[in-house]
């Protein structure tokens, strides 16, 4: 019989299971992130031990994602006033429309939530700036004003 016409079982036709990717670079969160990770990792152990057997792979892929995370987060302390760092709110002006963003680790970043992820370009722009200050962005001399930080 062709091996074309052979079929073992549906397990070697399923996709390959990958590992989440982890980001380069170091894992700087603020406290109130490294608390959500705490809270993903007790979420997920226990949806683990409550579930199907056959539903435990994912969870457990999961798990370890997220365990790693929170080995290797390193916690930046607020940044100084009036500084935009880790943790700050800022409040900015860019092509004329003021903004309002809080900068975060890569995990709490939720830019639709107005939470943007430390490594993202706009908040690399603007970290290290002081209010009144102006930092160039996209290639534009001072496209943006900080406004306020807080």
């Amino acid at each position: 019989m062709s091996v074309a016409f052979r079929r073992e079982s549906d397990e070697e036709h399923l996709e390959p299971k990958f590992e989440r990717p982890i980001a380069p670079g170091p894992n700087l969160v603020t406290a109130n992130g490294l608390a959500l990770i705490g809270e993903k990792v007790v979420a997920l152990e226990t949806a683990i031990a409550a579930a199907p057997e056959e539903d435990r792979a994912a969870l457990q892929r999961e798990l370890r994602y997220w365990h790693t995370r929170q080995t290797t987060a390193e916690v930046v302390p607020p940044p100084a006033p009036g500084t935009v760092g880790i943790g700050s709110r800022v409040t900015y002006r860019l092509n004329g429309a003021e903004r309002t963003a809080h900068i975060v680790g890569g995990d709490e970043a939720d830019p639709a939530a107005g939470r943007i992820g430390f490594q993202a370009p706009l908040a690399r722009a603007l970290i290290g700036a002081e209010v009144g200050e102006r930092v160039d962005f996209a290639g534009k001399d001072e496209a943006i004003e900080v406004m306020a930080v807080g």
